[in-house]
């Protein structure tokens, strides 16, 4: 055991006063000289450089690193987790994307196909823009190695037909062949049989046929009505018409025009035609007005052609235009209104414009109207239309034909049809 270190004390000096005093100096302070001062360092201002004075003022970013941190880590534990899976799972993720990418090509190879077939159609059939083509059943790629296609529906639309525009026409084919080695080499198919409709709206027809001035309708199941108005030597006469809508062969539809007549106000009708209640005849209001007014009656009365389709004596005729009371006696039967309105002024008053003033028409109206026959009127209301014949072989065939609120459809079927051969 070390002994204690013993400190012997010193006995103080005799006199202190002639020992030089030193100072006392705190021995933190020299250690604090020996560091740099913090505040100095705080409060020393640097001047910024001359191009960063108008800089704005932008807090800094720290979770830039956090984020590429973060997503780095998400990776990592994403590897891991696709590592941790058993085997089988990893096989069943493998057949999954393999699977989708199958799909995308099989999709991709469909979209080319109907492109090049609604081209081909175009161009065959010599139509103003290519049809819509949908090929169904999936996969399409073993259909096409099979070189057999379940069902294709085309639709066409504003395909010409005649005077008519057909507003669509939609067929599905089935039992298609494809001509071709491949979904990016197919020439051509063959159809072995197809059903589908035809549509002929009364929007097209009235703007086709009507000129917004006549306007079609439907009305039961196979007729059609036509209202409007038609001019006529500068009158607007307003138009009916009824048309019986029926098939014409394999390939047509015909209509039968009846009920024609040109109304002129209430003055009179004309019905184009020949036989004894077509032509011009007044209206009843129109009769009636004749047979009240003296100078109307008179006028009549004073051509030989008029007496005579009346049957009235000429004795009596006489004594009429020279008495008011014989003319009222004549006049005011309910037989001779009846026979004015029988008379057809086209035939009986073609040469004598004067009396046609008198009854209010205008002889050019007249002759207008002697110059529009019934073949001419039914013509211009006609709805007839042809199919066009098909660019390769087969056969198409209209079967029946129905009138619906919004036009004419006409269900069709075809065989053996063949296109891009």
């Amino acid at each position: 055991m070390r002994s204690p270190h013993r400190i012997t004390p010193q006995p103080p000096p005799d006199d202190l006063s002639s020992t030089p005093h030193k100072p006392y100096r705190n021995p933190y302070d020299e250690l604090a000289a020996l560091a740099p001062n913090p505040l100095e360092e705080f409060l020393h201002e640097e001047k910024p450089a001359d191009d960063a004075d108008d800089a704005p003022w932008t807090p800094p970013n720290h979770r830039r690193g956090r984020r590429r941190r973060g997503r780095s880590r998400d990776r990592g534990r994403a590897r891991r987790r696709f590592a941790g899976l058993p085997l089988a799972a990893k096989a069943l993720v493998a057949v999954g994307v393999a699977t989708a990418f199958l799909a995308l090509g099989d999709r991709w190879a469909l979209l080319y196909a109907e492109h090049e077939a609604a081209e081909k159609l175009k161009q065959q059939m010599d139509l103003s823009a290519a049809p819509e083509v949908d090929i169904e059943g999936f996969p399409f790629l073993t259909q096409v190695l099979d070189k057999r296609l379940e069902r294709v529906k085309v639709t066409v639309p504003d395909v010409a037909a005649d005077r008519v525009s057909l507003a669509k026409v939609s067929a599905t084919a089935t039992d298609v062949t494809i001509l071709g080695d491949g979904p990016t080499s197919i020439k051509g198919a063959r159809i072995g049989a197809m059903h589908g409709e035809v549509l002929l709206s009364f929007e097209d027809l009235n703007r086709e046929l009507g000129a917004s001035q006549v306007t079609f309708t439907g009305r039961g199941r196979d007729e059609v009505l036509a209202r409007g108005t038609l001019p006529v030597a500068g009158h607007d006469l307003k138009v009916r018409a009824d048309a019986r809508i029926q098939r014409n062969g394999e390939r047509g539809i015909s209509t039968d025009i009846g009920g024609m007549s040109l109304q002129l106000g209430d003055l009179a009708t004309y019905r184009p035609g020949t036989r004894e209640k077509e032509g011009l005849h007044l209206s009843r209001s129109s009769a009636d007005r004749v047979a009240k007014e003296t100078a109307k009656a008179k006028a009549l009365l004073s051509v030989p052609a008029i007496v005579k389709r009346l049957g009235v004596p000429d004795a009596m005729v006489r004594e009429a235009l020279k008495s008011d009371a014989k003319l009222a006696d004549l006049t005011g039967s309910p037989r001779f209104v009846r026979d004015v309105m029988g008379l057809n002024l086209i035939d009986v008053a073609m040469g004598h414009p004067e009396l046609l003033k008198k009854l209010g028409l205008d002889p050019a109206l007249l002759k207008g109207l002697a110059q529009l026959t019934r073949p001419a009127l039914a013509d211009r209301l006609t709805l007839a239309f042809q199919l066009p014949k098909l660019p390769g072989p087969g056969t198409v065939a209209l079967q029946d034909v129905t009138v619906e609120k919004e036009g004419i459809r006409v269900r069709l079927t075809g065989a053996g049809m063949g296109f891009g051969q």
